[in-house]
């Protein structure tokens, strides 16, 4: 077992800036904590799930070992005029949650869930609330969960 996690950073780029903002927190994180990691870019939200689970799937057709000891979900959905928020918020935290029960995940999430876009800079600004460093910070503290289990390594 290395003391060095190897950490999956999926980030939805449908809003750009707020994405950098995110990522640029988490991986601040992760480099403090000295975990090493590799980034992966889905379009929105409601494909980060499925990006998860294509990393967890890989498992079967190479080594049967998990490439990543946790997993970071990073992007933001923001409030527009139809129903569409409430499902794309619903159903991205509903699947990601089923993952980390499922397979047993250190799964940080840091999807943000906003009404407009100050709300969002407000949560994702490093200097501010820095949600992509806390999810981050809640992966690392699940990995370390799993290990007082003895789950860990992957």
């Amino acid at each position: 077992m290395t003391d060095q996690p190897h950490i999956m950073i999926v980030e939805a780029r449908f809003y750009d800036d707020i994405a950098d903002e995110l990522v640029r927190g988490a991986i601040a994180e992760l480099d403090a904590a000295g975990a090493t990691h590799e980034r992966f870019v889905v379009p929105g939200a409601f494909e980060l799930p499925a990006a998860v689970k294509y990393a967890i799937r890989a498992m079967d057709f190479y080594s049967g070992r998990r490439r990543f000891d946790g997993y970071v979900a990073l992007g933001c959905v923001i409030r527009g005029e139809t129903t569409h928020y409430d499902v794309v918020c619903t159903e991205t935290a509903r699947a990601i949650q089923d993952l980390a029960v499922q397979y047993t995940l250190a799964l940080g999430f840091g999807v943000l869930t906003v009404e407009n876009r100050e709300q969002a800079w407000a949560r994702a600004a490093v200097r501010h609330k820095n949600k992509g460093g806390e999810a981050a910070r809640a992966c690392l503290d699940m990995l370390a969960l799993k290990r007082q289990f003895r789950l860990y390594p992957r």
